[in-house]
């Protein structure tokens, strides 16, 4: 399923508050859809915006991804699998990077840790993924120091997908060298957006804002 209001439009219009354009990808999914489709989906997002930039009255080099849950899974490969272009493409959003120049992963599908975790890899590999489909498919084990800087937020109490996610992609990160943030709340369980009814776990979105103006994007 697409989670497109409080994991879409809301946080469109979030970012849109604080002066930033926004774009909402509404990409194929599993099961009907397997991989790489989902990936293709988003690498091609992410040239269509930056071929695009001059048009939308945007900087190409300050485009950057949002992912939740398996959107985050997501988002966490379009960082660790891009490529510069194609330059002798006919088509010109080919000509463009994919390369995210920052990234935000809320509560995110690394590997297939816990059962909600488990499900988004089955969705887009199959019943019986095999191991190495699995490793192609974890973004913790495909970083380098060209991977870029990276926001984290994910709740202790997850039970879908298990915190460890972040924190092996973080782990990850700080491993190449490449600047991160990760923050872990005592609770929130899953699927929460932007968690505006939850006085404490709401309090990320200000993390969130803080960080991209430490990044000089606000």
């Amino acid at each position: 399923m697409l989670a497109t209001d409080h994991e879409g439009k809301q946080v469109a219009q979030w970012l849109n508050n604080l002066g930033i354009a926004a774009f909402m990808l509404e990409y194929r999914l599993g099961p009907k859809y397997r991989h790489p489709v989902q990936m293709l989906d988003a690498q091609r997002a992410m040239r269509y915006v930056r071929s695009h930039a001059i048009e939308y009255h945007l900087d190409p080099e300050r485009i950057g991804i949002w992912g939740f849950s398996a959107g985050g899974h997501l988002a966490a490969q379009i960082a660790t699998h891009f490529d510069a272009g194609n330059p002798a493409a006919q088509d010109t959003v080919e000509r463009a990077s994919s390369r995210p120049d920052f990234a935000i992963l809320s509560y995110p599908v690394i590997e297939p840790l816990g059962g909600g975790a488990k499900w988004s890899f089955q969705n887009i590999l199959g019943k019986d993924p095999s191991p190495k489909q699995i490793e192609e498919l974890s973004p913790n084990l495909h970083v380098t120091r060209e991977t870029p800087t990276t926001f984290i937020v994910h709740s202790d109490d997850d039970d879908g997908v298990w915190p460890m996610n972040s924190i092996r992609f973080y782990t990850a990160l700080k491993a190449a060298g490449v600047p991160a943030e990760l923050h872990i709340y005592r609770s929130g369980g899953h699927g929460y957006g932007l968690a505006p009814l939850d006085v404490v776990l709401s309090s990320y979105s200000l993390r969130v804002a803080d960080w991209l103006r430490g990044l000089g994007l606000l």
